[in-house]
């Protein structure tokens, strides 16, 4: 008796679920699930990732400023939507920052003072 099944099943069904031909299919087809994945990634769109820097020197070194100076722009609130703050523990998105930082330049905000 032959069972037909497809992909989309197997994902679905745990590993302790399946039968010995079931995993050996799923196995010998793994080159192609592979390629299946990778273009349904690249065709979602070529979505950057976010680069994020970590603490005051984080914020020091994305800006190529002294740590006082990162200290300043923090605090100005110009950056405040690229900042994750919990407790003592700062995490910046730091392509977002310096785009908050060019657009504040533009209206004539003061980054850092």
């Amino acid at each position: 008796m032959k069972h037909v099944f497809t992909f989309e099943t197997l994902l679905q069904t745990p590993v302790c679920m399946m039968t010995g031909e079931q995993l050996a299919f799923l196995v010998t087809n793994l080159p192609l699930l592979n390629k299946q994945a990778n273009k349904a990634s690249s065709d979602e769109g070529a979505a950057k990732p976010r680069r994020l820097v970590y603490g005051i020197k984080g914020i020091a070194d994305t800006f190529g400023c002294s740590i006082p100076t990162a200290n300043r722009i923090k605090k100005s609130g110009v950056i405040d939507d690229a900042i994750t703050q919990v407790g003592r523990k700062i995490v910046v998105d730091a392509d977002l920052a310096l785009e908050l930082a060019a657009n504040a330049k533009k209206q004539g905000k003061e980054v850092a003072s």
